[in-house]
Formats: C-alpha cells, sequence, structure tokens
C-alpha cells in the first residue's frame, strides 16, 4: 500500500527503499511530533518519522534529504520548551531515541561515550556502579534525552557549581546536512587544535549538524556528607536577596533554588502539602566542607529574615529537590503553559524578581516563577486558557525580556531560543552579531535544510 504522500516527495520512497522499517508513516507517531513542551503546536503533521539505529542510517537520512531539497527536524525525547524540535508541513522528523546506548566508559580517564538517545537519569544509573557521574542535571532529567541536553546546552540545578552542559562535552560525532561525518573535540581534558566547533554545535538546537555519539566528561561521585537548608521567607524578593548574599560571601552550594510565593501554593496543592505562605529557598552543600559553608549560609539566611532548618540527612535533601521538581507539572494543570527562561547576574536576583511583580500587577496576572538562583537563572510561567498565546501575555513577556536585558542578563539560560523567542533575538545580539550568526548557519547548512525557522526566523 503507497502512503498518498509518497507521490509528493521522492525523498519518502528513497528513504523507504533504503531505510525500511525505520520509516514511518503512522497518524499518531507524526502527530506526536507537532508539539514538544513548551505549549506550541504546528499546524500540520510533517510526511514522515525516520528512528536510526546508527550513524550510517542518520546520514543516509541526510544524503536523501539534501538532494531532494527536504527539510529536516532532529527529535529526542520532545521536552524541549522552546518549540526547536517541533516539526510541521513539508518536513522529516529524524529521532534518535533508538541511538541510546552507553558505549564506553572509562573511570581512569573520567569520560563516557554515549548515543544521542540515551537518558540523562538513566546514564546515571549506569554510571554509578563506577563512581562516576553526568553533572549536567536539568528538571527533566527523567526524560531528556542527553542529545537533547547538547541541543540546548541545558542546566538545571547544579550549574552555579558543576557548569552547564557545554562544561562537560570533551567531544561530538556529527552529521553535517550533506551526510558527512565530522569528528569534533577530543578526548582530553585540555585541547585548543583549531576553532571549537564542539561548543558551536552545543546549544545549536539542530541548526548546524546532527550529534550522533558525544564523549563526555563525568566526574568521580563526591564524597561525605550532603547539608541542605529549607528557608522559608516573607516575599520572593527576601528569598532572592538572602541567595545573592550568600553568592556574594564567596560560598559555593551545589543546588540554590528559589521557590516563589504563587509557584509554592501551586506545588502544594499539586502535591496535596500544607504551604504556610511564602517564598521558599532550598540550598544544598556538597564534598568535605560542606557542613562548614551550611552554617555561613544558614547565618546570613537568618540574618536576613529567613525561617529556615538545616538537615545532613540525603533523603531529606532528595525530599526537598522533588517539590521544586513538581512546579511544572503543579502549573500545567492550571492550563497552557508559556515557560521562560531569563537569566541576569546572580546580584541582579532582587531587582528581576520585582521586575516580574511589577508586570504582574500592570498586567493583572499571576506569574509563578522558580529560579536556579545559585546562577541567577529564573523560570517565570505565563498561564492562560486555549492553543495560543494571548496578545497580552506576549506584551507581558516582552516587557520582561526587556527587564533581563536592561539588568545585564540574557534571554535564554538553557532552553533556548527556538520558535518562540526568534522576536527578540536582535535586540540581544544586535544587527552585526545575528548576521555573522546567519552567516554561520549557511556554512553548515547551505540549504537551510536543518530544523528550518528555528532560532534564525526569515525576518529577523
Amino acid at each position: 500500500m503507497h502512503h498518498p504522500l509518497e507521490g509528493q516527495s521522492s525523498a519518502l520512497g528513497l528513504l523507504r527503499d533504503e531505510l525500511g522499517d525505520a520509516v514511518s508513516f503512522d497518524a499518531d507517531a507524526l502527530d506526536a511530533t507537532r508539539r514538544d513542551k513548551s505549549g506550541y503546536e504546528s499546524e500540520a503533521a510533517p510526511l514522515a518519522v525516520v528512528t536510526p539505529r546508527t550513524i550510517e542510517h542518520v546520514q543516509a537520512v541526510m544524503r536523501i534529504a539534501t538532494a531532494t531539497r527536504t527539510p529536516v527536524v532532529v527529535r529526542g525525547a520532545g521536552t524541549g520548551l522552546a518549540g526547536a524540535a517541533v516539526a510541521g508541513a513539508g518536513e522529516i522528523v529524524l529521532s534518535m531515541l533508538a541511538m541510546n546506548r552507553l558505549l564506553e566508559v572509562s573511570r581512569d580517564d573520567e569520560l563516557a561515550v554515549v548515543q544521542p538517545g540515551i537518558i540523562n537519569a538513566e546514564l546515571n544509573d549506569l554510571l554509578a556502579p563506577h563512581g562516576l557521574w553526568f553533572a549536567p542535571d536539568p528538571a527533566s532529567r527523567a526524560i531528556s534525552t542527553v542529545g537533547g541536553n547538547i541541543a540546548t546546552n541545558a542546566g538545571g540545578l547544579l550549574c552555579a557549581k558543576y557548569g552547564v552542559t557545554r562544561e562537560s562535552v570533551l567531544g561530538l560525532k556529527v552529521v553535517l546536512a550533506d551526510g558527512r561525518l565530522l569528528e569534533l573535540g577530543h578526548r582530553t581534558v585540555k585541547g585548543v587544535t583549531g576553532l571549537d566547533f564542539t561548543a558551536l554545535m552545543i546549544g545549536s538546537e539542530g541548526t548546524l549538524g546532527i550529534v550522533v555519539e558525544a564523549t563526555l566528561r563525568t566526574r568521580r561521585l563526591v564524597p561525605g556528607p550532603v547539608a541542605v537548608i529549607s528557608a522559608t521567607f516573607a516575599s520572593v524578593e527576601d528569598a532572592a536577596r538572602a541567595s545573592a548574599v550568600i553568592t556574594a560571601s564567596g560560598l559555593t552550594p551545589a543546588v540554590m533554588e528559589l521557590i516563589g510565593e504563587s509557584a509554592m501554593v501551586h506545588i502544594s496543592n499539586h502535591l496535596g502539602l500544607g504551604h504556610p505562605g511564602g517564598s521558599q529557598l532550598i540550598v544544598q552543600f556538597d564534598g568535605p566542607g560542606a557542613l562548614v559553608e551550611a552554617d555561613a549560609a544558614l547565618t546570613s539566611i537568618t540574618s536576613l529574615g529567613g525561617v529556615a532548618v538545616l538537615s545532613g540527612d540525603r533523603a531529606e535533601g532528595e525530599r526537598l529537590f522533588a517539590l521544586r521538581r513538581a512546579f511544572h507539572p503543579s502549573i500545567a494543570r492550571l492550563g497552557t503553559v508559556l515557560i521562560e527562561d531569563v537569566c541576569v547576574p546572580r546580584s541582579a536576583l532582587p531587582a528581576m524578581f520585582a521586575a516580574i511583580g511589577d508586570i504582574e500587577q500592570r498586567y493583572g496576572i499571576e506569574i509563578p516563577t522558580v529560579a536556579h538562583a545559585g546562577d541567577g537563572n529564573l523560570h517565570p510561567n505565563f498561564v492562560f486558557e486555549g492553543p495560543e498565546v494571548p496578545d497580552h501575555i506576549w506584551s507581558a513577556a516582552d516587557e520582561m525580556f526587556l527587564a533581563a536585558l536592561r539588568l545585564g542578563g540574557t534571554l535564554t539560560g538553557e532552553h533556548g531560543i527556538g520558535l518562540l523567542k526568534r522576536r527578540w533575538l536582535r535586540d540581544e545580539l544586535g544587527d552585526d552579531q545575528l548576521e555573522l550568526q546567519r552567516q554561520v548557519k549557511r556554512v553548515f547548512d547551505p540549504l537551510g535544510i536543518l530544523n528550518p525557522g528555528k532560532v534564525f526566523s526569515p525576518a529577523s
């Protein structure tokens, strides 16, 4: 039986001839790729979903795509929050989920070689018996792929001490738009041969090439105690001020998460907990000096009005961070959610929270917000009804982005630009840098078939 779309593009026939059952026209599978976790949904389903099992399969897909000028959207678990992996009419989806193996572990060199479809948390489960772990820790770690983490340069809860994904990637194998395979980076800790194409690929959101293998820098499991502080403040500005004081004092928490007042209410309702009111600051220290650092942080917190409890129990720490990870599910119950992702210098956190509060008042809306306070990364959430973002929500978001830029911040700390933030790219980059970035895109993808329209819009 011939699929009705087959006659519309020779690419589909060529793909099926070369890759067989790795090519799917299943209506449900196609429909699932029209959306990610951002709330955005494309207008129509793509042509096909191809699920490669080898690097050679990926190369074959890209040779066919180049020969037939067919756009390709690379997709992992679909947990992105900027619409970068959303597929639409006339596009082929390259799903990397079947390439999900841990290929090598070296305890001596503290590295691991993985395929892109492996789930972040599952990788750490496999590394633990070797006494190693992969530090990037997005809130979606239980469901997001390492390839997706690389595509967005994902961050998470541990960035302030252990860095974002870029700091944990030594090398990559990347398939280019025309099917060529590049081996980028190295297995050494140091390496400055030529331009750093590895770093360029990380965070490029599928617009420059397809990551088919990654050599990751791992760390030894951290020995010693863990100390966790749970502190309640009357307002989110007070909690932000305390977090800024902690980082300014030279302390280095492994995790410092700030939960705003309305966010705490929704998390409590979602989990069936009582909520005492106010904003929550959760601070964790690890390593040999954990307890000493935690005592110093506790002094700062209480001096600034926080009501705090210090615990050395790892289980209590996990319970608190489960509370934080419940934020997005708790907000998703309220309607359609635009999950945003601005980052400001840590000293500017109180001012950014104040700006969000001002926007809430002027627009008459609630913007539940959490933050990776250790690195100044805020996640304000805009909730609305229906599939389309209303104009007043975009206006409020526009003011929030511009406020972050005024405070010396950035449009996105870890989610990426995708489809949702293209309109603000010029505001941050300026004309010259934006044009240079578009030229780089054309060098790697001269036909514009890799994730077209993502990050760089035709009008940008």
